[in-house]
């Protein structure tokens, strides 16, 4: 479990492929590495991955063709930097929102506006993940727990303060940057809670499609 709040600034040492899989070593910055051990996890822009060997300069992770597939991992190259943040303790402060590391989709950045010191970043989620974000809610975007400032259909803006620039690497988006999303946890759960016992007869693909006006009038929680 993680809370978004970014350790280090990292970046991709190398990126080897094993298969349909990819082993891939991280230089760490300035994360601290001394309580670090096997098996523990460290999200990597927003994804969680296990540690399979380090130092205390790096570590190495297996990148699963599931994590690929779902995340933006399949265009990275040696070199790029990538968000750090190791998995926290149960007595760490809860400085952001519950982020779990599992990625939901791959987000493009659609307009960049400074706005004094602040930046205003506008970003296109899937559309299969709009229904999860709303104003004011949390969302998660190459690993940071960020506030969703405004909605408008599957797209939604974010204002980036100085400090989060300058710790993140969203200080280096531009137009067109691809970003890992992570949706608010209990809206996912939500989702398939609100389904009660028709969830042991459906499949998680057609969840989604259950859960319209009409099954929401259905089962009272429309008037």
């Amino acid at each position: 479990m993680f809370t978004g709040i970014i350790e280090s600034v990292g970046y991709i040492e190398k990126m080897i492929p094993t298969g349909d899989d990819i082993r891939l070593t991280v230089q760490v910055n300035k994360l601290d590495m001394s309580d670090v051990a096997l098996g523990d996890s460290i999200a990597t822009n927003g994804v969680c991955l296990t540690v399979v060997d380090f130092s205390d300069q790096h570590y190495s992770v297996d990148v699963s063709p599931e994590t690929i597939k779902r995340s933006g991992f399949a265009d990275y190259s040696a070199g790029d930097k990538v968000n750090l943040e190791k998995a926290m303790m149960p007595t760490s402060r809860f400085g952001g929102h519950i982020v779990s590391g599992h990625v939901d989709g791959v987000g493009v950045v659609t307009s960049i506006k400074q706005v004094d010191r602040w930046l205003e970043i506008w970003v296109k989620a899937p559309d299969n993940l709009a229904k999860y974000i709303s104003e004011k809610g949390s969302i998660t975007v190459d690993g940071v727990s960020l506030t969703v400032n405004d909605v408008e259909g599957p797209s939604f803006m974010l204002t980036l303060i100085p400090h989060t620039l300058q710790e993140t690497i969203i200080g280096t988006y531009q137009t067109g940057s691809k970003v890992n999303l992570e949706v608010d946890l209990i809206a996912r759960y939500l989702e398939r809670l609100m389904l009660g016992d028709k969830a042991a007869s459906h499949s998680s693909n057609n969840n989604k499609k259950d859960i319209d006006m009409q099954f929401l009038a259905e089962n009272g929680f429309l008037k």
